[in-house]
């Protein structure tokens, strides 16, 4: 989150994000000030993807770094002897156990990663861009190193290590929208009419199912696979590593939905500004909803099919479909609502999809208990879940429709007012 708002500060004052730009006067010329603002945004773009390369990998790499953290023994008490043969022959441990602790540490660090998005929204709206991402650096920097101190493990066989890769979900939106620097004297509106509104409620429902849809297809990756391969390590790495290199392809789909949003804009209202043109961003959001969804959705199919090879496919909607999501996410809550609330309400839909993200664990363990290992009946209700998703868009075109009402009642008085100031001509 941090680094993708850092790429949203340092705009115009006032007026709503991406449609509302009022030009300040300054003793500056225009040609230093535009490529001093220039070179600011490059430095954010560049400094915000560095953060995010650095800090996102032990959530969204998690995938890979289970692989690696199996063949350091880590909860390797949990596996137990099995009956059942691998095809070489060998005895195949039932590793359950296991793969339920890794599931648990990927619950609370995930639950934790969304939630303190709260305080740092307040943080991020009440003291800057420079202080939020300062404190999240400094606390990532303290964390790392006392992982390895504190934890412990058995030393295993050696196999194959590949590397955790991360793609930023949130930094998708820096090539979107800018957020205002110091209000000025502009209204601030009021914070829980936002919240409690229906455009706000439905979007934290469609943030938290495909949030959750997602979460779990990473925390169950490498036990899915092993199932799949039928406890073949050789194909797990493969497939693993194939998972690990497609995230990093995440960056060069996280402007294809800003483009989405920016090409329907100008179709529907060119150069619209004022509150037509905060009307035009809000419709030109309902298609990038929409195609979230819908990606999630042949995702979430394509992870219930029982065969290896079509995971590959998963992989790829997988990236894609997250990369949509975290920056729609913040496109929307920056286009729908005052740019002075944007910190606290991405905090708090975070926290709120964090909440609902914990039901992972109950998943997990309804696999490995009721389930047997498999995990095709609970794939094929979780794409049920994520069909909920489609409620937001409707609900975000149906406040369009009353907007534009409301602008056409408030136009009319005027201009019949206008028409009745004015003389009829009449030929003499």
């Amino acid at each position: 989150m941090l680094a993708a708002v850092s790429g949203l500060r340092g705009a115009e004052p006032g007026g709503y994000v991406c449609s509302l730009h009022h030009k300040q006067q300054s003793p500056v010329p225009d040609s230093m000030a535009g490529g001093a603002g220039r070179a600011k945004k490059l430095g954010t773009l560049l400094s915000g993807l560095l953060e995010c390369g650095a800090f996102c990998g032990i959530i969204f790499g998690w995938a890979s770094l289970v692989y690696v953290l199996k063949n350091l023994g880590y909860f390797k008490q949990w596996c137990e002897s099995s009956a059942s043969l691998n095809p070489n022959g060998t005895l195949h441990p039932d590793c359950s156990g296991q793969d339920e602790q890794f599931s648990l540490v990927f619950t609370i660090g995930s639950f934790m990663n969304n939630f303190m998005t709260l305080p740092m929204g307040y943080v991020f709206d009440r003291f800057g861009t420079a202080v939020a991402r300062l404190i999240a650096m400094c606390c990532m920097s303290t964390d790392c190193p006392c992982g390895p101190c504190f934890s412990s493990w058995q030393p295993a066989a050696s196999g194959t290590c590949c590397a955790p890769s991360s793609s930023c979900p949130a930094c998708t939106s820096l090539t979107r929208c800018h957020l205002p620097t110091t209000m000025g004297n502009a209204a601030v509106e009021p914070f829980w009419p936002c919240v409690l509104s229906w455009l706000f409620m439905w979007h934290v429902v469609w943030l938290s199912v495909m949030q959750l849809r997602h979460y779990l297809f990473i925390g169950t990756l490498n036990p899915l696979l092993d199932h799949l391969a039928l406890g073949n390590e050789h194909l797990v790495s493969i497939y693993t590593n194939a998972f690990a290199f497609t995230q990093l392809c995440g960056v060069l789909c996280a402007p294809w939905n800003g483009l989405i949003l920016d090409c329907h804009k100008r179709n529907k209202a060119h150069r619209a500004e004022g509150a037509q043109g905060a009307l035009a961003d809000l419709r030109a959001s309902v298609p990038s909803l929409v195609l979230t969804v819908t990606q999630c959705v042949l995702f979430s199919i394509c992870a219930a099919v029982p065969i290896l090879p079509v995971q590959f496919v998963t992989f790829v909607l997988q990236v894609i479909s997250r990369s949509f999501l975290y920056g729609g996410n913040a496109a929307f809550l920056a286009i729908a609502f005052p740019p002075q609330h944007f910190g606290k309400l991405y905090g708090l839909a975070m926290a709120l999809s964090a909440l609902v993200a914990l039901l992972q664990y109950p998943c997990i363990a309804l696999v490995h208990g009721a389930l047997q290992g498999d995990p095709f009946y609970m794939n094929v209700g979780l794409i049920a879940v994520v069909l909920l998703a489609y409620v937001s868009p409707v609900v975000v075109a149906r406040e369009c429709r009353r907007r534009a009402k409301d602008l056409e009642a408030a136009s009319s008085p005027l201009e019949a007012s206008a028409s009745a100031e004015t003389p009829a001509q009449t030929p003499h």
